[in-house]
């Protein structure tokens, strides 16, 4: 897809929470501004923009967030702790979609995707894909949102 190491988002995201670093591309040998062990809420409230943010701007923060303390130096994910996420922080939406075949085919582009690791754009793609097919989506949609 896109190829690029951070999305613009994903950028903003990091700046935000840190006004000390720059826009240029940091060393894969620097350590990261927030250590895994830090819980995603705790990230999340360190990020200056987003406390009067949307839900929906928290909600793409934390996908972004998630993907970040998951990937590697270079900021790419490997198919394998894609898959993990998948099973672990998405597990709703993929819940009975084993054996839908749009489901076996976004997993089978996963496994034949070029590289051997996927960016936050790849990434976003393959969530976006999944929830759009899922039972749970289905399910939203039949909320009430009136009285």
């Amino acid at each position: 897809m896109c190829g690029c190491m951070h999305s613009s988002l994903d950028q903003a995201l990091h700046l935000e929470g840190d006004p000390s670093l720059s826009a240029a591309p940091t060393s894969t040998l620097a350590p990261r501004k927030m250590p895994k062990s830090i819980s995603i809420s705790k990230q999340l409230a360190t990020i200056k923009a987003l406390k009067k943010g949307s839900d929906l701007e928290k909600a793409i923060a934390t996908i972004a967030l998630i993907f970040r303390n998951s990937s590697d130096p270079d900021g790419k994910l490997g198919k394998a702790t894609a898959k993990n996420l998948l099973q672990t922080q998405f597990r709703n939406f993929t819940e009975g979609q084993e054996t839908k075949p749009k489901y076996k085919d976004l997993l089978s582009e996963l496994d034949e995707h070029t590289e051997d690791k996927l960016d936050f754009e790849d990434f976003m793609i393959l969530l976006l894909s999944i929830t759009v097919i899922s039972d749970l989506l289905q399910n939203i949609w039949s909320v009430k949102i009136m009285k």
